[in-house]
């Protein structure tokens, strides 16, 4: 009989003023450990977002990182940082 190992993801959300003056709030963000060699392309690719958030004319007032991250990346690299088991408490 297998054993069934369930991974909690751990997201955080970032909220912040944008260029024009609205908030723009940003969930699902991975929260990774720091030794985790994901962490530093997670952090390339949401102040890469954030930055063409700033230059959207109709910005929302929410976006989901894990939609991004969905359009973006390959789908192995999206499916191992998301079905990862090394994500930490939320900070």
């Amino acid at each position: 009989m297998k054993k069934r190992i369930d991974t909690i993801l751990i997201v955080k959300s970032l909220e912040f003023t944008n260029a024009v003056g609205l908030k723009v709030k940003i969930v699902e963000i991975p929260v990774l450990e720091k030794d985790n060699p994901n962490q530093f392309m997670i952090r390339f690719r949401l102040q890469t977002f954030m930055m063409s958030l700033n230059e959207e004319q109709q910005p929302k007032p929410c976006y989901s990182f894990r939609d991004y991250l969905k359009r973006t990346l390959r789908w192995p690299d999206y499916e191992q940082l998301y079905s990862s088991s090394t994500l930490k408490n939320n900070a």
